[in-house]
């Protein structure tokens, strides 16, 4: 056990939910339990790290290791499963080297290379997401790479018809609503710049704005409605110029700064003639967004807001989450007419949740129901994992509806809603299971406005696989 953790392991066997060589396979899901809704019909998606060691070096951090992607197909005659590492230029390069070249999020060493000596060379192991027929899947400031949605098979660089280049800022949080919605930040030390982009459902480029930023602020996510794109801008601030001329990780290049303050920057999506315009939202740091939403002047921005930053909790690998401040569900509310921020709400579920979900349909529009992972053992000293599944209401105002694991036991992936077609009312939240000390791994279903009530059905997979990050879900029509 590494000098993270203390001598009671909040997280026992976490190592073996990252340490290990993961399997590329496809095969037909057997030794199913429980019920699974016969709406349920499509496939469900799911991307994240899954490998963290090679030749003898390892990474330090969650983020670097290579994007590995899994397919869950719900059909009429059973389940299938298979999942593919994403064939990075990256991961190519590597594989015929027999060893690590490029620099990580997380992890520098001397010698290591950079996409053109500028950026990170991704490895595209954040998010995937179905889009003009095929699946895209994504890493921090790369454009994406094209899959086969079937098979998984890397296709090659997906660059928009050519309006994307290599290094052109493109994030890993992009956003659908029959549009794809994605933005990215230029770093540039006297300019820096947020980029937005809007393509229509066939990889044409819309709309590309560009909006001058006071800082370098980091930024994974953000929210958009019918009308705006809603940025929150924390103060966790980007020096590329260290970056570039000390050899260092992103990681290393970052710095929290709260005395400069948190802003929420709301851009205009339509014609109309608005501007774009911030106002004061405190001191924060927001990694992920829950979802925006407009009715009549009022623009709801939703989000999960941390004491302080948490990308240095995922690492060392494995003994993540080691100090994890708190984090809560918060809603703020802004009129868009006066561009005042008119009321701030705070749920009292702290446990540091992440990876919220509200399903596909209802992104950017009026919701009620979300669902995250969270830590039961946030507070305590000492290496941790989620291991609650949590369902908030904001019409109750708190998060009551909760799915505790046995100790030793964990979950990952961005947790799943998918509504039923035919009743809005009932629906279903898909997440990873992981039972390290049996050498299981398993996808749950779970009732998703009664998940204390525990899975209503138990998916094993043939092969471990390792703790995923964020999920898509392609209707079956």
């Amino acid at each position: 056990m590494s000098s993270t953790t203390t001598a009671v392991d909040l997280a026992p066997g976490l190592e073996k939910c990252f340490l290990f060589d993961a399997t590329e396979a496809s095969y037909e899901m057997t030794g199913i339990t429980g019920r699974i809704p016969k709406w349920l019909l499509g496939t469900y998606y799911v991307n994240g790290p899954a490998r963290f060691e090679r030749a003898g070096r390892r990474y330090r951090h969650w983020l670097d290791g290579d994007g590995m992607v899994g397919r869950l197909h719900f059909g009429r005659d059973g389940v299938t499963f298979t999942n593919r590492f994403v064939q990075t230029p990256k991961l190519r390069d590597e594989e015929a080297a027999g060893q690590f070249l490029y620099r990580g999020f997380g992890t520098a060493w001397p010698g290591d290379r950079l996409r053109r000596n500028v950026m990170l060379e991704g490895p595209a192991n954040v998010s995937v997401y179905p889009y003009d027929g095929v699946l895209l899947a994504f890493a921090e400031q790369s454009i994406p790479l094209e899959l086969d949605p079937v098979t998984l098979e890397t296709r090659g660089e997906y660059d928009f018809h050519g309006k994307l280049n290599e290094v052109s800022p493109f994030v890993a949080h992009a956003k659908y609503d029959g549009h794809l919605l994605n933005f990215g930040i230029s770093f540039s030390a006297t300019q820096p710049m947020l980029n937005t982009y809007e393509f229509d459902g066939s990889g044409n480029l819309l709309k590309r704005r560009r909006y001058p930023l006071q800082y370098q602020h980091s930024n994974h996510d953000f929210g958009f409605t019918p009308h705006h794109m809603v940025f929150f801008l924390s103060p966790l601030i980007m020096n590329f110029a260290r970056f570039w001329s000390e050899g260092v990780s992103v990681m290393e290049s970052l710095s929290w700064e709260p005395e400069k303050g948190s802003r929420i920057l709301i851009t205009p999506r339509t014609h109309r003639n608005d501007e774009a315009f911030s106002v004061d939202a405190g001191v924060g740091y927001c990694l992920h967004v829950i979802n925006a939403f407009e009715q009549g002047d009022r623009l709801t921005l939703d989000l999960l807001l941390l004491d302080e930053p948490v990308y240095r909790e995922y690492e060392p690998i494995p003994d993540l989450f080691p100090t994890v401040t708190p984090c809560r569900p918060v809603r703020y509310v802004v009129d868009l007419k006066t561009r005042q921020l008119v009321e701030t709400i705070h749920m009292d579920y702290d446990l540091a949740p992440d990876f919220p979900n509200v399903g596909q349909t209802l992104n950017g529009h009026p919701y009620n129901d979300f669902w995250m992972l969270g830590l039961s053992a946030c507070g305590g000293a000492g290496r941790k994992f989620f291991d609650q599944l949590a369902h908030g209401s904001w019409s109750d105002g708190a998060v009551s509806d909760i799915y505790q694991v046995p100790r030793g036991e964990y979950l990952g992936g961005e947790p799943l809603f998918t509504a039923n077609p035919d009743n809005p009312e009932e629906g279903v939240v898909i997440v990873e299971h992981l039972q390290p000390a049996e050498d299981v791994t398993e996808f749950l279903l779970f009732d998703a406005f009664d998940v204390r009530k525990g899975p209503i059905a138990r998916l094993p997979t043939k092969y471990r696989i390792h703790p995923g990050f964020h999920t898509s879900f392609h209707t079956r029509v």
